[in-house]
């Protein structure tokens, strides 16, 4: 009997691959959406978005790990054509994030003004002020968001991608619209923002889930109810689940620190960080997308123990992640000015931004897939620790230590940090890199 990992051929790996990539140019630009037509505002109403979605990005990072682990687990028994444990697994998945999410909204809604102060006290009071308003609406939105994620995944591990693509371009269009209307017609600036994006993902949200539970597809949710768990699947899933969210959580952690770093340089520094982060979040996105493309394609391949066809696609998926990345990045290092100047900034915040974006997309298309789009197939393999230990050590060593060294020591400021991400980047990709030649991802535990 044929493997599902073998029946990855050309034409279903574009139909995978494509969507993907469109969603995450769709997923991109809400942030995007919301710090340019909010910019007119202001470099306060710019930096207090940011100051937020630094640690939006940290707990939907979370999410998204959870969200990973069930995807996983759900392709590995899709390998093994056990459709009913992989149904399971969905559900178990979804009673999960829900319920973490709930947990999080409630605190961060409580804390809000406490935690902002702990982390970005520095800051103007302009700045704080369009910060505490754009917390409370994106903490609101925290259970949709994760319940969206889980759905979502379990669509990918299906290798149906486009499903998500589709949500996420309706989700895009409630938010601009919503913009347009709350920011430019009624002037609610921040709160306009943050009201057409608690909107558009309540909707998204609501969508995904009426689809899940229909039984035409390969994994659906066959009722929540009752509520019970069942502790085994949810260690599965955990199991790959924590250790990639502790990854992603500590990864994100590091980055928020960071920003209470940037922070410290001024109001110039943190609106041309925030461009910086929007754009340079768009020179990565054929790497993201073929790196969520390993997990389905490497998690089925695993779970039907076809590990030449896991390292024959892991070939083929990197080799198709360079490519693109390069297509996409080269010329968009001549066009970098144009793209800053799209933003209402200062001069010196647009000529920082414009520095750190021309040495980011300079790096990304050669680093970058190694170092992050790689570790999703060992992930897949259920080879979660050694990633999970060898990026937070990388980001605790260079991220963060070199950050300040470099930001405050050598007197390179913001330009500092970024440097620091490259350094970080590179050493992951050389440890990364061996750990997939040494073979040892084949070892681990599956289902």
């Amino acid at each position: 009997m044929a493997t599902q990992g073998m029946l990855w051929d050309r034409r279903r790996l574009i139909k995978l691959i494509v969507p993907l990539i469109i969603e995450q140019i769709l997923s991109v630009t809400i942030g995007m959406a919301d710090t340019v037509m909010v910019s007119g505002a202001g470099e306060a109403a710019v930096s207090g978005i940011s100051l937020v979605d630094s640690i939006n990005i940290l707990l939907i990072n979370i999410f998204s790990a959870l969200a990973t682990g069930g995807a996983v687990i759900g392709a590995q028994y899709l390998g093994k054509r056990d459709r009913d444990s992989a149904c399971e697994a969905a559900k178990q998945l979804a009673l999960s994030v829900a319920a973490l999410s709930l947990v999080i909204a409630a605190f961060s809604l409580i804390a809000k003004d406490w935690l902002l102060a702990a982390i970005f006290g520095t800051v103007e009071p302009a700045v704080m002020a369009n910060a505490q308003v754009y917390f409370f609406l994106s903490a609101l939105s925290y259970p949709f968001i994760a319940i969206y994620n889980a759905a979502a995944a379990l669509f990918r591990a299906m290798g149906n991608s486009k499903v998500p693509m589709l949500i996420s371009a309706g989700m895009n269009a409630i938010n601009i619209v919503g913009n347009a209307i709350l920011i430019f017609g009624f002037h609610l600036d921040v709160a306009g923002a943050g009201i057409a994006s608690l909107v558009s993902r309540i909707v998204a949200c609501v969508v995904v889930m009426l689809l899940i539970v229909r039984p035409v597809h390969e994994i659906y949710i066959r009722s929540l109810f009752p509520l019970k768990i069942d502790w085994k699947m949810v260690k599965n899933i955990m199991r790959i689940g924590i250790p990639n969210g502790l990854e992603n959580g500590m990864f994100q952690i590091g980055k928020i620190l960071v920003q209470g770093l940037v922070s410290s340089f001024g109001t110039a520094a943190i609106a041309a960080n925030a461009v910086a982060g929007n754009v340079a979040a768009l020179e990565i996105i054929p790497g993201s997308a073929i790196g969520m493309a390993m997990v389905t394609v490497v998690g089925q391949c695993v779970g039907a123990r076809d590990y030449d066809g896991a390292k024959k696609y892991v070939r083929r998926l990197m080799a198709i992640t360079y490519i693109f990345m390069a297509a996409l990045n080269i010329p968009l290092l001549f066009v970098i000015p144009q793209v800053v100047g799209f933003y209402s900034l200062s001069g010196e915040a647009m000529t920082m931004a414009t520095e750190i974006l021309l040495l980011h997309g300079s790096c990304a298309m050669v680093i970058w897939p190694a170092a992050f789009a790689l570790p999703n197939a060992l992930r897949a393999a259920n080879d979660v620790k050694f990633t999970m230990i060898a990026a937070i050590a990388s980001m605790w060593i260079c991220r963060i230590g070199m950050s300040y060294f470099l930001a405050l020591n050598m007197g390179l400021g913001v330009m500092g940090v970024w440097i620091a991400m490259i350094l970080d980047w590179c050493v992951r990709a050389v440890v990364l890199v061996g750990r997939y030649l040494s073979g040892k991802w084949k070892t681990k535990q599956y289902i």
